[in-house]
């Protein structure tokens, strides 16, 4: 069945988005473009509790519904056997929404809703990551592939919806509010974020590359702040900041917390991780790292996003034995050169 216009404008839709970082905030602009287009709209969102801030950051989100699919799957029986998932469900059921808008493509989230009492929009067959997601869609839409998330998800939810698909760039619209250093935890100096962190090795710009690249901005006059997830990102922060004591290695701090650090900064380095797509949606100038990976599709989105490639790079000259050796190309020097110069 293909998609059609509402006659009726709809009230409150639910959005199925559960993860990862960088698709959650990837969605925010369709949402923007909704209420543009129907001021009265207001949202519901099936999110993965690890990212289920998110949502509340948008004035249309209204009502968060955490799930936790990463967490079940880990312990299936014991899933069951709590009440957790057939809670979840008789919680989903029991609320009226006009429609459901599957933005995620993926038979995990389709299944998700299965039982709904409502029309359910979401990629076709065609367009969907996981083709056999489409057959759960009561209105199967059609994007074209070979775009960058954020418009595929804004086409999706504007043929949903029922309006014409905005021509300028889509807008993030996270409430400046919420971002207040209320902790007291950024420097007075100015300051840049190294987003340093991310879980496929084969991302991770080289140790050494960060420690002369915190060299260079501490010389520059810039503290440098480093967040880290995890024991080994604790670890890396805790290398370049060593013997320099114009970098701070961050507390440990919720993801709410890490966000108001880089709304903060004068700019940011990240690697191609769901925090640097978190910057790009609050606007912070960024130059982004991209080595095995393509940032045509989903790289950082917004203004002021500078995306350095391989492409980028001088391969003819004397190549640093680092590690991972696909990122010897992109130097410091470079990294350096493209923040400077303005992003």
């Amino acid at each position: 069945m293909s998609s059609k216009p509402m006659h009726v404008l709809p009230k409150r839709v639910l959005i199925v988005k559960t993860s990862s970082l960088g698709d959650v905030i990837h969605t925010l602009p369709a949402i923007t473009d909704a209420t543009k287009a129907i001021p009265s709209i207001k949202f519901d969102w099936v999110v993965e509790e690890s990212f289920s801030e998110i949502p509340s950051w948008h004035p249309a989100v209204d009502k968060i519904i955490p799930v936790a699919i990463r967490r079940w799957r880990k312990n299936i029986v014991q899933t069951w056997r709590s009440g957790e998932w057939a809670n979840f469900r008789k919680d989903l059921k029991a609320r009226k929404y006009d429609l459901v808008i599957d933005a995620q493509g993926l038979l995990k989230s389709a299944l998700l809703t299965r039982g709904l009492d409502a029309s359910v929009y979401g990629l076709d067959k065609d367009s969907a990551r996981e083709p056999l997601a489409a057959k759960f869609y009561t209105n199967p839409v059609a994007v074209a592939k070979g775009q960058h998330a954020v418009e595929r998800v804004r086409q999706l939810f504007a043929k949903a919806l029922g309006y014409p698909c905005p021509e300028e760039k889509g807008h993030f619209q996270l409430a400046a509010e919420k971002f207040s250093d209320s902790e007291g935890l950024r420097p007075k100096e100015p300051y840049l974020v190294f987003v340093h962190g991310t879980t496929w090795v084969d991302k991770h710009w080289p140790d050494t590359y960060w420690c002369q690249l915190a060299k260079k901005a501490t010389e520059a006059g810039y503290i440098v702040c480093l967040p880290w997830g995890n024991d080994k990102e604790h670890e890396r922060a805790k290398l370049i900041a060593n013997g320099n004591p114009n970098v701070q290695v961050l507390p440990k701090m919720p993801l709410k917390g890490v966000a108001s650090i880089i709304a903060g900064a004068e700019k940011v380095v990240a690697v191609d991780t769901g925090l640097g797509h978190l910057t790009a949606a609050l606007e912070i100038p960024a130059v982004s790292l991209y080595g095995p990976t393509s940032p045509v599709l989903v790289g950082a989105y917004g203004e002021q996003q500078k995306h350095l490639t391989l492409d980028d790079c001088d391969k003819t000259g004397s190549i640093p034995d680092v590690h991972p050796a696909i990122f010897a190309p992109m130097t410091p020097e470079l990294v350096w050169e493209q923040l400077e110069a303005g992003v």
